[in-house]
């Protein structure tokens, strides 16, 4: 049950562990496109700039949302193309298995933060390869790799 002792893990919870879940999410993204030969821009929050270092942008309200844009992958194919799209959550499953491990070998304590990020990392994982296309038009992760391998690459495509 939630009462007002628990503010204080909300606010961690919401303002920390899930903007580190969001950066891991878009560093999978980041890896393999770089390991194909590619090149991207990056964004963490959206509304206004907070400050940029180098192609990754932080944004005012930070734990809300980012996005990538891909371009000029060395090798692109349908097999390389998917695997970018779902190298975030590649990283998200990754990441939970890491810190489980953790916590098996005794490295680490569960705590709810452990569990607030294995929790948020499982919520990336299903919503970015659920095959939808979002309001604004731009595929999901999922429905990315689906059009990939459907027509060749997605109508509205950030691997550019």
């Amino acid at each position: 049950m939630f009462d007002w002792t628990d503010i204080d893990k909300f606010i961690i919870s919401f303002f920390i562990i899930l903007p580190i879940v969001t950066i891991i999410h878009q560093f999978g993204h980041f890896f393999f496109a770089k390991l194909f030969g590619g090149s991207l821009d990056m964004e963490i929050g959206t509304g206004k700039k907070l400050f940029k270092v180098g192609r990754l942008q932080f944004n005012r309200v930070y734990f809300y949302d980012a996005w990538c844009q891909f371009s000029d992958l060395k090798y692109s194919n349908r097999l390389t193309r998917s695997i970018v799209y779902a190298g975030g959550s590649i990283f998200n499953v990754a990441s939970i298995l890491i810190v489980n491990g953790f916590i098996l070998m005794r490295e680490i304590e569960p705590t709810i933060y452990t569990y607030q990020f294995a929790y948020f990392s499982f919520y990336y994982v299903f919503f970015s390869l659920y095959p939808i296309y979002y309001s604004n038009g731009h595929p999901s992760d999922g429905r990315a790799i689906f059009d990939t391998w459907k027509k060749g690459r997605p109508d509205a495509d950030p691997l550019n």
